[in-house]
């Protein structure tokens, strides 16, 4: 990802495909997608622009809860549901820039 431009992008796809928000069920499955484009710290950025967090503390408790969600592992069906979800608000599933690939 190529700094605040892309990030925005990515960002504003997310919102598309969840104009009320990433519901928790979501979570998993969203950074399992999002982590195969992007570092650790990249998924960090976009969580924190998504839940308005820039302080510190609250980029922190982001990032605690990305490492703790990303050493499960995501069901294929949860992971499908996720990507139909964000592919219905657009003609492509992928963000700006380039996105999560197809499973």
């Amino acid at each position: 990802m190529t700094g605040s431009s892309a990030r925005s992008g990515i960002v504003r796809w997310l919102r598309a495909g969840y104009p009320s928000g990433v519901p928790e069920r979501d979570y998993l499955p969203l950074f399992a997608l999002l982590r195969r484009r992007l570092t650790n710290d990249e998924v960090a950025a976009v969580a924190a622009e998504l839940s308005g967090r820039t302080d510190p503390a609250g980029r922190e408790a982001i990032c605690e809860l990305i490492e703790r969600l990303t050493h499960e592992t995501a069901h294929d069906a949860d992971v499908e549901r996720v990507r139909q979800q964000l592919g219905a608000s657009s003609a492509d599933d992928d963000p700006p820039g380039g996105g999560p690939p197809a499973a």
